[in-house]
């Protein structure tokens, strides 16, 4: 993991306590939405938070974006790398490094929270005395079309591994999790795994723990953009696959044909989703 060239805030005396959760925000060249983002984060209504930013040597004026928050509000920092690293798994494993808070909340620079989410995954996390918490997702194009209803006690699922390898549940705008669990496994930094390093580190994770929670409501609004390498599903079946041919278990082992299989399951189950959603 390389080192970020700066760190910037405007108040280097920010409180002596820690917060109780860091948000790591990986941004590059993602001046057009980054103020949306953050204003999701501010928004929150748990207070108790940092915000810190990793731009991955962006090109526009991402960095002037979060300089403009930092003024403003000592919660938010900014760390500027020297080198793209040409995936989010670099600057997210910088952010999480960093991190004072107990908890690491992760969050693209497009996607935006709504504003109970924290709140609730953290009623979540102490209720069921569980290390990560994810939630459901809805996706959108424009932010008018985005209804963020109340969650009023939420159904909560617990995600084991033999779940999440059938199919990807967690995903990374919408998850909370012990900052000890992510230092002990951070993200696969090779290009390789662009858009399925989340998918490896949060399959690790279920390794690691008997059990995740989700709440089953959409906390997360996940931006649609055609230029999203995750968004094209025909193109990350062999990005998943040779992820999971990679991938062993704790004893060593590989997942032989189960990659096939697992890889499979996913996309079937993701495709028919996105279009039930569509149908609906």
């Amino acid at each position: 993991m390389s080192e970020p060239t700066s760190v910037w805030r405007a108040d280097d005396l920010a409180s002596a306590a820690d917060p109780t959760v860091t948000v790591v925000i990986p941004c590059y060249n993602a001046q057009a939405f980054l103020p949306q983002t953050i204003e999701s984060v501010l928004a929150q209504t748990h207070r108790d938070f940092e915000i810190i930013v990793v731009d991955d040597a962006s090109s526009d004026k991402s960095t002037d974006v979060v300089r403009s928050y930092a003024v403003r509000d000592s919660r938010v920092t900014l760390l500027s790398r020297g080198k793209n690293a040409g995936t989010p798994g670099a600057p997210r494993n910088d952010g999480v490094a960093r991190a004072r808070g107990e908890w690491i909340a992760f969050l693209d620079a497009d996607d935006l929270w709504h504003p109970q989410k924290l709140e609730v995954q953290l009623c979540a996390l102490r209720e069921y005395e569980a290390l990560m918490c994810s939630t459901l997702m809805m996706d959108f194009v424009d932010e008018r079309e985005i209804v963020g209803s109340p969650p009023h006690h939420p159904r909560i699922q617990r995600i084991d591994l033999g779940m999440q390898l059938r199919k990807y549940r967690t995903p990374t705008s919408s998850i909370v999790a012990h900052r000890d669990l992510m230092r002990r496994l951070p993200f696969n930094e090779q290009l390789e795994y662009k858009a399925r390093e989340d998918t490896d580190c949060f399959i690790r994770a279920h390794e690691e723990m008997a059990y995740s929670i989700k709440v089953m409501h959409p906390l997360v609004f996940y931006r649609q953009q055609a230029a999203q390498i995750s968004g094209n599903k025909w193109k990350m079946i062999p990005r998943h696959l040779g992820m999971l041919k990679k991938y062993r278990l704790k004893s060593g082992r590989s997942l032989g044909p189960m990659a096939y299989v697992y890889t499979m399951t996913h996309f079937v189950a993701s495709i028919y989703l996105r279009w039930l959603r569509g149908v609906l």
